[in-house]
């Protein structure tokens, strides 16, 4: 286990609209407000064509294939995650959702492209005084946190 501490900085109430790419407005929105590091919550609709990373193909294979699959409907989601900076400063979203309809459920990472269906709401909680970044690891190809 690696760890540091941190404190909580501003706290943000973000509105998404119909259309909008999550990741991308949340990292723009972390750039433009010189937001370094964050931990975020979200509720809303995710449209149909919204693309998730739902595991890898084999689990301990190396190198890591990324499976993914595409919402096919609109779906209700709720989601977590954590923004830090990579490498080159950029701030980076990782955030998993559960998605749901009817009965069909599907939890996946928003990487690849989630689409807001009408609205999305986002709690972000500013993280000051954090050194953690996202660095590349060779083994996994990932950028994994630094803490």
């Amino acid at each position: 286990m690696k760890y540091s501490e941190t404190k909580q900085g501003r706290t943000f109430v973000i509105r998404l609209e119909d259309g909008d790419c999550l990741h991308e407005k949340i990292e723009n929105f972390a750039k433009n407000k010189s937001i370094k590091s964050a931990s975020l919550i979200a509720v809303g609709g995710a449209d149909a064509g919204s693309k998730l990373v739902v595991g890898p193909e084999n689990g301990r294979s190396n190198p890591v294939v990324p499976m993914e699959t595409i919402l096919n409907n609109v779906y209700e989601i709720a989601g977590t995650g954590t923004l830090f900076p990579d490498d080159d400063g950029n701030p980076i979203l990782h955030m998993h959702i559960a998605c749901g309809r009817k009965t069909d459920s599907i939890t996946g990472c928003v990487r690849r492209g989630v689409k807001v269906w009408q609205i999305m709401e986002i709690i972000l909680t500013e993280l000051v005084n954090c050194s953690a970044i996202r660095t590349m690891d060779d083994k996994t190809g990932f950028k994994l946190l630094q803490p």
